[in-house]
């Protein structure tokens, strides 16, 4: 059961940032460096991705491990009704998304929070990658 009330949940709820995270503008940032320009949470697009390549119909969604929850079957039962159903509800709707995109053409690339705070020239150097294989 989840040990806040209902209006301490919504408040710490409110408090997540959604977008402009930090390890969104340290991607972004390492990208400008390269040269290269995008758009950011385009919301004409399915899931508003964080990294819009409109040219090269490529798209980047940077997730975080929980919230989007990386390896998810691997610990789902240590969290209560309410997060499993949220972090669940939370994949559908990424992978419904992500095929939507693939559907209308746009190559779809997901980086895991993790991978960004290991590896960021890695992350950069697969998302100029994709970009040349367009």
């Amino acid at each position: 059961m989840d040990n806040l009330s209902s209006q301490q949940r919504s408040y710490c709820m409110s408090r997540v940032k959604g977008r402009d995270t930090g390890l969104e503008r340290l991607v972004r940032s390492a990208l400008h460096k390269r040269g290269l320009r995008f758009r950011k949470h385009t919301g004409k697009l399915p899931g508003k991705p964080d990294i819009v390549f409109v040219k090269a119909k490529v798209v980047v969604f940077l997730d975080g491990d929980f919230w989007h929850g990386y390896r998810f079957p691997q610990w789902e039962n240590k969290l209560s009704k309410f997060w499993r159903k949220k972090i669940g509800e939370t994949r559908k709707r990424d992978q419904r998304n992500f095929a939507k995109l693939r559907r209308i053409g746009w190559r779809v690339i997901r980086i895991w929070e993790h991978s960004i705070e290991r590896d960021l020239d890695g992350v950069v150097k697969k998302i100029c990658y994709a970009l040349k294989g367009v």
